[in-house]
């Protein structure tokens, strides 16, 4: 196995705070070896940093682990696996600023309460992301989960004055980009391309603006 891919394998043991090769061995079930060279890996790569025995990393260190990976063309999805539910939203909103979006994560709305995952917005026009890192899929709970953000879209367009909106679902697997009520359910790995066509396409997405 080649180091980026160990890499991959190695994103699960990254834990905040001090850990050291065994606890990285017990974590990723990595041998000694392996784990320390992807340790020195990270390390190297100015992620986390090493003292003594023991290997120190942050929150975002994952994240910055994963564009990492992504850049050497490594698939999106195989890392999307190893990363928990707050990391996805991240890697989600990592894609949207490498194009040029300006982006708001956890957005909290107000009477009634909800949360919007990711936004991106550009060109006057916001995409409401709800980030969905779903092991299995029901047509049933996509449509749930359609309806809901088609709510958080139409609230947040009224308490942005002005604003164009379109609500998302970006999945941890699909096949392929597939709409349920004229609303994308987007695959991670296709997240980048759907971005890139976003324009040239958004005539066949709904659209929620302030009358």
């Amino acid at each position: 196995m080649k180091v980026q891919q160990k890499m991959i394998v190695g994103l699960r043991g990254i834990i905040p705070g001090g850990i050291s090769v065994d606890d990285f061995c017990a974590v990723t079930k990595m041998s000694p070896l392996n784990s320390k060279t992807i340790l020195d890996e990270f390390v190297k790569n100015n992620i986390g940093s090493k003292q003594n025995d023991f290997y120190y990393f942050e929150n975002a260190d994952k994240l910055k682990i994963a564009v990492i990976l992504l850049e050497h063309g490594f698939p999106i999805d195989e890392i999307s696996i190893a990363l928990d539910w707050k990391d996805f939203e991240g890697l989600t909103a990592e894609i949207l600023t490498s194009k040029d979006f300006a982006v708001i994560k956890n957005l909290i709305l107000t009477k009634p309460r909800m949360e919007i995952d990711v936004i991106g917005i550009r060109l006057g026009i916001a995409i409401l992301i709800d980030c969905k890192h779903w092991k299995r899929y029901s047509t049933s709970s996509l449509t749930n989960a359609v309806k809901k953000q088609i709510e958080r879209t139409k609230k947040y367009v009224e308490k942005t004055p002005g604003s164009i909106a379109v609500p998302v679902i970006v999945t941890l697997f699909q096949d392929k980009v597939n709409f349920i009520q004229n609303v994308p359910i987007v695959p991670i790995f296709q997240f980048s391309s759907f971005v890139d066509e976003f324009y040239g396409n958004i005539d066949q997405m709904k659209t929620i603006g302030k009358d």
